[in-house]
């Protein structure tokens, strides 16, 4: 038979249990928004992961016994009431012939069963201190086993978290994973090229978003991968806006952070332009800066090199251009030293990407920061930030700027996922005076 994707990820994280161990990941549950009415659902990324499986109220035990791979799932049963009001349900048999597991269960069993399926299994492996329903039953079954004895049953002694595990995993992108990266990217992009093109002073920040998701599910992508940031004028000095509730007036920047999610992974882009579609002197100067400093951390990526070593090099090009516009003044490396820089910009270069916006992984130390590896996906995200009570001469302030794209690491470099968005001032420019609406 050959295994699916997520049969070879379980398959894979199984190879990395100790024998004799139980490992036990939950799903997402619903979410309460106000009295009976729910968020939409999102299942749990990790799960995901594994799974495949995108229902709510479940659980997937992987089990090492003396060697041998068993993985069950714990779902909600077929209910033919209950799927009139809410929904189709996967039910126990298609797990098994649709999903590949090698058993599954009533979700409402789990308890009852799980002191049969642990006992003699010293090691159990869980999301500790990341699944508090989960901890809970866990806490309730162990503790009864411990308490008689008698049974025979011996409770797992030894216990592991599975996090870091599976985020090892998650972190490097399979080619399949890759392109939905793309189509999420792409599909992000059109978000963003409508926006540009329906832009105009008077529209309010939240008519815009609207226009974005819009596109997005035009494309195929019905959910956002986060909130979206609608900001004009002096919001774009707000890191993470999300109101999206003021008039956009004309000669002001706006900056959108929006990202499509494609079948469980996320796009997220930045572009910052102009409400009337001309940059003005002082605004394009600033944005050229920004652009400079995004296109040289993108073409410093490769396997090998430290993010935080690229961030360096980002700071010490954007502090070199605030001196020479004269927002900055004294010498280049004690700004730097003094950190003179983080009143216009306040975050680091990136992030991975992924299930996740911010998506999971270790980034080491400042002492020993993580180096790139061919398949990460990340974010290249500068920014510059001047706010209204910023000291400074009165034609920069109110301007935020950051210009964002998602790039995959190769063996030889970098590939900008999300290169179909326009991103210098004539191409800006040239998009926004084309008054037909993209389709």
């Amino acid at each position: 038979m050959i295994m699916t994707e997520f049969q070879q990820r379980r398959a894979a994280f199984f190879s990395k249990m100790q024998n004799n161990s139980l490992a036990i990941f939950p799903a997402g549950q619903e979410q309460i928004r106000s009295k009976d009415t729910e968020y939409p659902f999102r299942q749990n990324s990790d799960f995901y992961y594994l799974t495949g499986f995108n229902e709510q109220d479940a659980y997937l035990l992987i089990i090492n016994k003396s060697g041998e791979q068993q993985s069950i799932l714990f779902n909600r049963k077929k209910d033919k009431n209950a799927e009139i009001w809410h929904g189709l349900r996967t039910g126990q048999d298609a797990a098994v012939s649709k999903l590949g597991f090698d058993s599954a269960y009533d979700v409402l069993e789990f308890e009852e069963q799980l002191p049969g399926l642990i006992a003699e299994l010293p090691v159990l492996y869980y999301p500790v201190f990341n699944a508090p329903e989960l901890e809970r039953s866990l806490s309730s079954v162990i503790n009864l086993m411990r308490a008689d004895r008698s049974k025979g049953q011996v409770a797992p002694a030894q216990f592991i978290d599975s996090l870091p595990i599976v985020h090892e995993m998650r972190l490097i992108k399979s080619e399949s994973e890759i392109e939905l990266m793309s189509d999420a990217a792409e599909i992000s992009a059109a978000g963003h090229i409508r926006a540009m093109q329906l832009c105009h002073s008077g529209m309010w920040e939240y008519q815009l978003e609207a226009e974005i998701r819009y596109e997005f599910a035009q494309q195929g992508a019905p959910n956002v991968a986060y909130n979206s940031i609608v900001a004009g004028g002096q919001n774009a000095c707000i890191l993470h806006y999300t109101d999206n509730n003021r008039q956009l007036r004309d000669g002001d920047l706006v900056l959108i952070d929006a990202g499509a999610e494609y079948k469980g992974y996320a796009g997220d882009i930045t572009r910052t332009f102009p409400i009337n579609g001309v940059f003005s002197e002082h605004q394009a100067k600033l944005y050229q800066l920004v652009l400079d400093i995004q296109v040289s951390a993108i073409n410093q990526i490769n396997p090998g090199v430290a993010l935080a070593d690229i961030n360096k090099n980002v700071v010490k090009k954007l502090v070199d251009g605030l001196l020479e516009l004269g927002i900055l003044e004294g010498d280049s490396e004690q700004l730097i030293k003094d950190q003179a820089y983080k009143a216009f910009y306040m975050h680091g270069i990136g992030h991975y990407l992924g299930l996740d916006v911010h998506d999971v992984g270790l980034y080491g130390t400042a002492e020993n920061p993580r180096l790139l590896e061919a398949g990460m996906v990340i974010t290249i995200e500068p920014g510059l930030y001047i706010s209204e009570d910023a000291d400074v001469d009165d034609v920069w302030k109110g301007i935020g700027i950051r210009i964002e794209d998602d790039v995959l690491v190769t063996q030889s470099g970098a590939e900008v996922l999300s290169a179909d968005v326009p991103k210098s001032i004539n191409e800006i420019e040239a998009l926004m005076a084309n008054v037909s609406v993209y389709g």
